[in-house]
């Protein structure tokens, strides 16, 4: 492995890592109301797309960060949305 590798591997842990806090508080609380829709819009549209990007230049690492990213903030996202439609119907 090289050293860059190793560079993307830990940075890539480090970001990934980063979601996951948010992500249980937000999932054990059922609270988005400090949450930005437009912040977890962007940020789940770009794990996709960075994705997507890994998977056209074969970057294991950078798959395998934004697929969990991504999920993160998908469920997130998803759970933002559902509080919004409750909170409308009110």
């Amino acid at each position: 492995m090289t050293t860059i590798s190793t560079i993307g591997i830990i940075a890539a842990a480090l970001t990934t890592g980063a979601y996951i806090p948010q992500a249980y508080k937000t999932i054990k609380t059922r609270s988005t109301k400090d949450l930005s829709i437009v912040t977890f819009t962007m940020l789940f549209i770009g794990t996709i797309l960075w994705f997507i990007y890994g998977l056209y230049i074969n970057d294991t690492p950078l798959m395998l960060a934004n697929g969990i990213t991504a999920t993160l903030s998908g469920i997130i996202f998803s759970l933002k949305i559902k509080s919004f439609g409750r909170r409308r119907r009110r």
